[in-house]
């Protein structure tokens, strides 16, 4: 499952290469954004293998981060179950 991660700070002193921290689930991670130079901080993008892949738009990704954040807990026996 990727859950959208939101763009925290952007770095550009390297002008081959802009790399991101992004919040993932509270977790502050590095990701290169050469697939995704739209974004901006504050945006929300899909990672795979540490590349920003695709920006998502900010609804989707509160839905998507919300829907994750459910799981976990179902997973975590939150609801009651087993």
């Amino acid at each position: 499952l990727a859950v959208p991660a939101r763009v925290v700070a952007i770095d550009e002193t390297d002008p081959t290469s802009r790399v991101a921290t992004v919040d993932a689930n509270g977790s502050p991670k590095r990701v290169v954004l050469i697939y995704t130079p739209e974004v901006a901080v504050g945006s929300y993008v899909v990672v795979q293998a540490g590349f920003a892949t695709r920006l998502v738009p900010e609804a989707e990704a509160l839905e998507a981060i919300e829907y994750a954040r459910a799981l976990r807990a179902t997973d975590d026996g939150a609801d009651g179950g087993p």
